[in-house]
């Protein structure tokens, strides 16, 4: 079973500065987010959020990635890029945002409704959020990963949705992407070989909740995710430190 490295106090310290600058901007993001505007604009709006606190985008060049935030409309799962698309009265922009503070990564990921969206969509984003909430209720030293992907799994479902399982959460710090990494499902393998969580671990939980059927693929560009059957997704994330106690959320404005 893989061990966890815990972070020091001092990391933490600049996580949670990278993790509410990383709110901030989603708060900006938000607060501009209307029909009419496009996702362009947005990432811009985030882009000087971030920049303007000291920090930054974690997420522009990563892995030849050309922009500061992730905006994924509708049918799209995560990785859309932002660009001239106007958004539209009923849409779902998920809004994925990380930052870089001292050298440690805050990263979290909002749904919005823009305008009056329909009943499914509220009811798809309300069931999402609610996934993410159960998952870091379960979250607590000593843990295994499994659980959390339980809690997200369960939750969803039991509102009649899916989950996507070939893309998860994961461990957050110096890196990005660091160990572990965090599924939304649970499959075998997991109930064998799931690590556990240490005091002091930093996760990044993301679920990724898909109205329809839970397949997924990626569009030409080689970034953008969207739904197999073309219905619409939601995606929220939070990166938590793991405490004796339970989560504490560092992505908090």
């Amino acid at each position: 079973m893989r061990r966890i490295a815990p972070k020091s106090p001092s990391a933490l310290t600049r996580m949670r500065t990278a993790g509410r600058i990383v709110a901030l901007a989603l708060e900006a993001v938000r607060s501009h987010a209307q029909p009419g505007v496009t996702t362009a604009e947005l990432d811009r709006i985030a882009e000087e959020a971030i920049r303007s606190r000291g920090a930054r985008p974690a997420f522009k060049g990563y892995r030849g990635y050309p922009a500061s935030i992730c905006t994924s409309i509708n049918e799209q799962v995560v990785h859309g890029i932002p660009g001239p698309r106007v958004l539209q009265e009923g849409d779902l922009l998920s809004v994925d945002c990380g930052a870089v503070w001292e050298g440690y990564t805050g990263d979290a990921a909002v749904t919005i409704e823009i305008g009056e969206c329909s009943p499914e969509a509220r009811r798809l984003v309300q069931a999402t959020r609610a996934a993410l909430a159960a998952a870091i209720a379960a979250v607590r030293a000593g843990v295994r990963v499994v659980e959390i992907s339980r809690a997200v799994q369960q939750t969803a479902e039991a509102a009649g949705f899916s989950v996507v399982t070939t893309l998860t959460g994961h461990g957050v710090g110096r890196r990005l992407h660091e160990e572990p990494m965090v599924p939304n499902y649970v499959s075998p393998a997991d109930l064998l070989s799931s690590p556990v969580l240490p005091s002091g671990a930093t996760i990044a939980i993301e679920p990724m909740v898909n109205a329809g059927a839970a397949q997924v693929r990626t569009l030409e560009d080689k970034w953008t995710v969207v739904t197999l059957d073309g219905k619409p997704s939601a995606h929220f994330e939070h990166t938590v430190a793991v405490t004796e106690a339970g989560a504490s959320i560092l992505t908090l404005p």
